[in-house]
């Protein structure tokens, strides 16, 4: 009768308690950082970084220039950056960059616009943008 079993008591279970490690234990070892899982999404966010001479400047401060696509929001880029690369991101900026107008003889047509991420990474962290 699996009715009746509703008003059965049932029984507790007792907690085992943990036992403390004693003070001669080894100290914990730091294990290497390893980057985060990428997700497939994370290859639809970032287009390619953007090397330039003004990009290539601000490695020295940190900051780093990605191009993106122009759907993308800032925290997108972060967590795409974050696990792409396995660094720490401190701050992200965005730049529209418009579209321009070009001619070429009679004909006129436009330049493509893009998006472009500036990308500031923690203090003591790298991305190995370019092989070396």
């Amino acid at each position: 009768m699996a009715l009746l079993d509703v008003f059965k008591k049932k029984k507790v279970e007792k907690k085992v308690k943990a036992k403390p490690r004693p003070a001669t234990a080894k100290p914990a070892t730091p294990r290497p950082v390893k980057p985060k899982k990428v997700s497939r999404a994370a290859f639809k966010i970032l287009k390619s970084p953007h090397v330039t001479e003004k990009a290539t400047a601000l490695i020295g401060k940190n900051q780093y220039i990605f191009k993106v696509f122009t759907d993308t929001n800032k925290n997108e880029i972060k967590k795409s950056i974050e696990g792409l690369y396995g660094v720490d991101v401190a701050s992200v900026r965005i730049i529209n960059v418009h579209r321009k107008r070009r001619r070429l003889g009679r004909r006129e047509g436009f330049r493509k616009g893009y998006k472009k991420a500036i990308v500031k990474v923690k203090k003591g962290q790298k991305i190995e943008v370019l092989p070396r």
